[in-house]
């Protein structure tokens, strides 16, 4: 009989154990995903709630730490909805630990949105009597750089500096772009079937208009998604034509002043509404004379 008693308890400590354990991997990964705490601020947090749980019965040590752990997947599931960033791994070693100095190395790989990225790189973290004072060193950003071109030279400056911050603050805003453009083609694709067309797939950079009664006949729209060395990002749209000798010979309009006209629309309408607008155009031939017409009057409006 004592020992059934004893395996009672025996089970009790080693499911509040497991409890106590998984709690502290949730507090690790969302210090991943904010700011990194010291091991020694998690050991501290856990102590206290070590504390807490005691002279509570195995009902109320349970129920509050469901209430953590539900608090604590609410913070990340914002976090990850926020910044679009989701981690899929993460592991640290450290490879220096004394009184004063601590090295860590750390690997994270994620998405943010539809970018993959890995990274890599090394926490040193100082203390003296005053502060605490934490450096990132080593550090390494692994993502294809030949389909995002864009991005190469503001990954080369946040390695160049140890920017970890920086890096993940503009490739949140970078991707939320991307994400938004390959959004707009496709829905843009499945609207206008007949007359948008997609070279490069939902990842490319434009998309190109045909009027099916005008062999030949071409707009293309170009959105490039311009990011800087500082991590400000930039959305470029433009319009580039291509007419066959027909069209001009009816003297249908001057088509050279389609580009101004474009960027006269998504100044005064937005991208969604003067792409919306250009793809109706396209797809009439008798209406593509009135494209120029009314980007000359808006252009001399916005003036």
């Amino acid at each position: 009989m004592e020992n059934n008693v004893y395996k009672v308890y025996e089970d009790e400590i080693q499911l509040l154990e497991e409890e106590i354990k998984l709690l502290a991997e949730k507090y690790d990964n969302l210090k991943q995903e904010s700011t990194f705490y010291s091991d020694e601020e998690i050991l501290t947090s856990i102590k206290l709630l070590q504390k807490e749980f005691q002279g509570k019965s195995k009902g109320e040590r349970l129920s509050s730490l469901k209430a953590q752990l539900e608090s604590l997947e609410r913070e990340i599931s914002f976090l990850m909805k926020f910044t679009g960033i989701h981690f899929t791994s993460h592991s640290k070693k450290t490879l220096e630990k004394n009184e004063n100095r601590t090295v860590q190395k750390h690997r994270l790989s994620g998405n943010c949105h539809s970018l993959p990225f890995q990274l890599e790189f090394q926490l040193l973290e100082t203390q003296n009597k005053e502060n605490v004072s934490t450096v990132i060193t080593d550090f390494n950003v692994i993502m294809e750089s030949g389909e995002y071109s864009d991005l190469s030279k503001f990954v080369s400056s946040t390695e160049k500096h140890g920017s970890l911050l920086l890096f993940f603050r503009s490739l949140s805003s970078y991707a939320e772009w991307y994400e938004h453009r390959r959004c707009t083609f496709l829905h843009f694709k499945a609207k206008y079937p007949d007359i948008v067309a997609l070279p490069e797939g939902q990842l490319g950079d434009y998309i190109i208009l045909r009027n099916p009664k005008l062999p030949g006949f071409e707009l293309m729209i170009v959105w490039k998604i311009h990011i800087d060395e500082e991590g400000r990002i930039t959305p470029v749209l433009d319009l580039l034509t291509k007419v066959p000798e027909q069209v001009l010979e009816r003297k249908m309009a001057p088509f050279e002043n389609a580009p101004t006209c474009f960027r006269s629309m998504l100044l005064l309408f937005g991208i969604e509404t003067a792409i919306e607008n250009l793809i109706k155009v396209a797809g009439l031939e008798k209406s593509i004379p009135a494209l120029l017409t009314r980007g000359s009057n808006l252009k001399s409006s916005f003036n």
